[in-house]
């Protein structure tokens, strides 16, 4: 038996972006990271994280958890944020708990906000400081990469936020 889940309000084009950038914001950090896996620090003087039999598996497994994350954002605005696909053992069809949504995303934006706001006013200038980068491009290729991962937070929160709305009313 399998159900479509149809959303009881449409979800709003602004929600949609936001569900679509959040992926695209943490793009840029995920290459960052790519090439310390190979040994090169980028310019931050920090050395090799170790043998590439534990770095390279490292930090792709961390890319790739980091972009799977972003990508749970899409149930706060999909249908399967409301009704679990049919092809789900056990629970196919039923509808999702908006609580059972909300909980992880509220506290995966919150921890988003703290791990990631830190990083993204450094790179503004404010609080931490970058100034021990060797290399002033690789500095600006940083800042522009680790920037937008600040917003990660804030618009899974923003989401969340419209999702327990939208849920309430029906």
């Amino acid at each position: 038996m399998t159900t479509t889940a149809v959303q009881a309000f449409p979800v709003p084009r602004w929600a949609e972006r936001v569900a679509h950038a959040i992926p695209l914001l943490l793009l840029p950090q995920c290459l960052w990271r790519l090439p310390f896996a190979f040994g090169y620090d980028m310019g931050t003087g920090t050395g090799s994280i170790g043998s590439l039999w534990i770095s390279v598996p490292y930090i792709f497994g961390l890319s790739l958890v980091t972009e799977a994350l972003a990508l749970l954002s899409f149930g706060l605005v999909r249908g399967w944020g409301e009704v679990v696909p049919g092809w789900v053992p056990l629970l196919g069809g039923r509808r999702v708990r908006p609580v059972a949504a909300l909980v992880p995303a509220v506290l995966g934006g919150l921890g988003a906000t703290v791990l990631f706001g830190p990083f993204t006013l450094g790179a503004l200038g404010v609080g931490f400081s970058f100034d021990d980068m060797d290399n002033g491009a690789l500095e600006l290729l940083f800042r522009v990469c680790v920037l937008p991962v600040g917003l990660w937070g804030p618009l899974v929160l923003a989401l969340a936020a419209h999702y327990c709305v939208r849920r309430r009313r029906s």
